[in-house]
């Protein structure tokens, strides 16, 4: 057992340094999946990807734009998780077939220096973002943190203690390109729920025409149609998943009604502002 593991992380380092001493061989991203977290991210890219023309990283998640660490590595790095330019020339000129490729990290949303680094690497690149009912995203979230055991509190403890949990989190990052908060990152409930300050970030930097957004509610309740939308906005014939399913699909107790109620209300007057920013009433009233 012990070898097999071994034998294992050889395996993986190997694929890796191969990929990365061949960075300069192989092409960027065409479409970026940027959030919201626990909105159906996963869900979309995972189905996205057996599209024929559509070719998947090496893992889904990239976290360039948005980790420090990642990013000092250079675009080298990044370059090293997508398919190799041969492979891309084969498939266009050879086979005469469409071909894009793209990851999907929901954290570039939220994170305020993300778009402007991706909009200096990918000024091309197509954005697309899921927006859920924002009560429901901090209840999933919540969750997603529980189950990754970092957070011990309740629900109402945790969305009681978060303004003193990133007391000037956002700050020191604005100020600090480098700058890590794992609180910032983990326990934004709320935050992360007031889409559309983020959208803003993302429209400084982007053409509303690279730009498309999607309702959770709807892909969850029609996926192929919002999957054609997503197939259109990348210029992609129309196609058919065999068998579409749900990513992260979590299992949790149903919400305090007193609890919901006050995030209604909590989230009702930043709903608002992002229905006049946008145009659009996604109907978050309950």
């Amino acid at each position: 057992m012990i070898r097999k593991k071994i034998t294992k992380k050889i395996i993986k380092k190997g694929k890796y340094f191969y990929r990365l001493s061949t960075c300069y061989l192989r092409v960027l991203p065409d479409f970026l999946i940027v959030g919201a977290q626990k909105c159906g991210t996963s869900s979309l890219y995972r189905n996205l990807v057996k599209h024929p023309s559509v070719i998947p990283a090496f893992v889904k998640e990239v976290h360039f734009f948005d980790n420090s660490r990642n990013f000092q590595r250079g675009v080298g790095w990044y370059k090293a998780h997508f398919p190799f330019l041969l492979y891309k020339y084969y498939s266009t000129h050879i086979c005469k077939n469409d071909f894009l490729t793209g990851e999907a990290s929901p954290f570039y949303m939220f994170h305020p220096h993300a778009p402007k680094r991706i909009s200096e690497r990918l000024p091309g690149v197509k954005i697309i973002i899921l927006l859920r009912n924002p009560v429901d995203r901090a209840y999933s979230h919540y969750y997603h943190e529980v189950e990754k055991k970092r957070e011990t509190l309740s629900f109402e403890d945790a969305i009681k203690m978060e303004g003193e949990r990133l007391q000037g989190e956002f700050d020191k990052i604005i100020k600090d390109e480098n700058y890590t908060s794992l609180n910032y990152n983990c326990y934004a409930y709320l935050l992360r729920g007031i889409y559309v300050d983020q959208l803003k970030r993302v429209y400084n930097y982007f053409n509303k025409s690279q730009v498309l957004i999607l309702k959770s509610e709807d892909f969850f309740k029609d996926s192929q149609a919002a999957i054609e939308k997503v197939l259109q906005f990348l210029g992609l014939p129309g196609w058919q998943p065999k068998n579409f399913k749900k990513a992260n699909v979590g299992s949790y107790p149903k919400m305090n009604s007193a609890t919901r109620n006050w995030l209604l209300n909590y989230f009702e007057p930043h709903n608002h502002k992002l229905y006049e920013y946008l145009g659009i009433n996604f109907s978050w009233n309950k």
